[in-house]
């Protein structure tokens, strides 16, 4: 019976062990993820291509509670830039935001016709108040606007610009800017430091 007793403590020991080994491996995975992500956000890097989009119609919602219609909004004759991002986001979306508001500061006098437009992936949880809240963290100028909406409105956009992955912790750094309606968009794939975006920009308003 002894020898019965000594035989199930040492499985259960076994087993004790070999749960902390996962606890621990998945422990060491979710650290490197966030340390890829900060690697990846630190390091740069990003591909570049130009295509051609079509604008859903559909009206979204801006940080001050009021409704902006997607196509009117990226039909001005202006260059225009989007990005999607979500306020709870950790990791990447921070990092593009902070791109986003280092740009208008390096651009000089052309910072006036820029508009920027960050779209958010997570409209059930943001809020016009939770992006207005977001929006004061980097800070944003007059030009950027931050937009919710329905879920079905932003999940049209994301389809329309090829952006959508299902799930908003699968969504990847994207950039896309275009000098005015007519024009074809340029896709930034990546991260692109607040240079190299700029440097994109004026190919862009150059065309």
């Amino acid at each position: 019976m002894s020898k019965h007793f000594a035989l199930l403590g040492r499985v259960w020991v076994a087993a004790a062990c070999a749960a902390a080994a996962l606890w621990a491996a998945s422990t060491v995975q979710a650290h490197d993820a966030k340390e890829h992500a900060a690697h990846a956000a630190a390091s740069g890097g990003y591909q570049r291509s130009v295509q051609d989009y079509s604008i859903p119609d559909v009206v979204l919602t801006d940080a001050d509670a009021q409704p902006v219609r997607l196509r009117e909004l990226l039909a001005a004759q202006q260059p225009v830039m989007v990005n999607f991002i979500f306020t709870t986001c950790g990791t990447i979306c921070p990092v593009m935001s902070k791109v986003f508001s280092d740009v208008p500061g390096r651009l000089g006098d052309a910072e006036k016709n820029l508009r920027m437009v960050s779209i958010s992936i997570d409209p059930e949880n943001d809020t016009p108040a939770k992006l207005k809240t977001y929006a004061g963290n980097f800070p944003a100028n007059a030009q950027w606007k931050f937009l919710t909406g329905r879920l079905q409105d932003v999940k049209a956009v994301q389809l329309a610009f090829n952006s959508y992955r299902g799930d908003k912790m699968s969504h990847e750094p994207l950039t896309l800017m275009r000098k005015a309606p007519g024009n074809p968009w340029v896709r930034i794939d990546g991260f692109a430091s607040p240079d190299e975006l700029i440097r994109e920009y004026r190919k862009v308003v150059r065309q």
